[in-house]
């Protein structure tokens, strides 16, 4: 089994989110036989990966309906990480929650890999995936509360990526959060608890790639 490992906060390993990520990784290699694990760190990405030229070319192939692209600059960068998702049987994401959505880095690999005639094709009946499906595992990492009653800040995180990774074809989205992180140092040490039990129930829950 492959699997790719992608973080996006720029606190590298010291943020919640990706231990949490790395806790998910731990647990699944100690379940499946794991034969290789591509980890991507996103701090090395801070500033836009789009260019001029990608933006031309994907308005180009979306009006033509044929992807006729030259391979440089942001589109190389796009087909290498549309590989890596295809060559992947199981896709861990470790993200921060910023400003109630996904943060800037996470929002630029979403539109490197989100490309037409490539990840999705345009049809009669809307965006059709490309990617077969696989099992993403997403860890959170919230200052506040989210995706409760009780919450007292809107969450378009889940819902934004529940819709973006299913225009490629990825709808089984398995989602586990560390909230409350901004609060005391004894409340928070309860909530990553919390969150590290998450981990620990996922069970046998990918056989059928395994």
């Amino acid at each position: 089994m492959k699997l790719l490992h992608l973080t996006f906060s720029p606190r590298g390993e010291e943020s919640e989110s990706t231990q949490l990520s790395q806790a998910i990784v731990d647990q699944l290699c100690s379940q499946h036989s794991v034969s290789r694990i591509i980890r991507r760190d996103w701090r090395l990405h801070a500033t836009s990966a789009i260019d001029a030229d990608y933006a031309k070319a994907l308005a180009n192939a979306a009006r033509n309906g044929v992807d006729k692209l030259s391979y440089e600059g942001s589109l190389q960068e796009s087909e290498r990480l549309i590989c890596e998702l295809e060559e992947a049987d199981v896709v861990v994401i470790g993200t921060p929650m910023h400003n109630f959505t996904v943060p800037a880095s996470l929002k630029t690999w979403i539109d490197l890999v989100v490309r037409v005639n490539r990840s999705f094709n345009i049809t009669p009946a809307g965006k059709v995936g490309t990617l077969n499906s696989k099992p993403v595992y997403i860890a959170i990492a919230s200052g506040g509360f989210f995706g409760s009653e009780h919450s007292r800040q809107p969450d378009f995180l889940t819902p934004y990526l529940k819709a973006i990774l299913a225009t490629i074809g990825l709808n089984d989205l398995r989602f586990f959060s560390a909230q409350g992180m901004a609060l005391d140092i004894n409340k928070v040490k309860v909530q990553r608890q919390d969150a590290l039990d998450q981990v620990a129930n996922i069970g046998a829950v990918i056989t059928q790639v395994g």
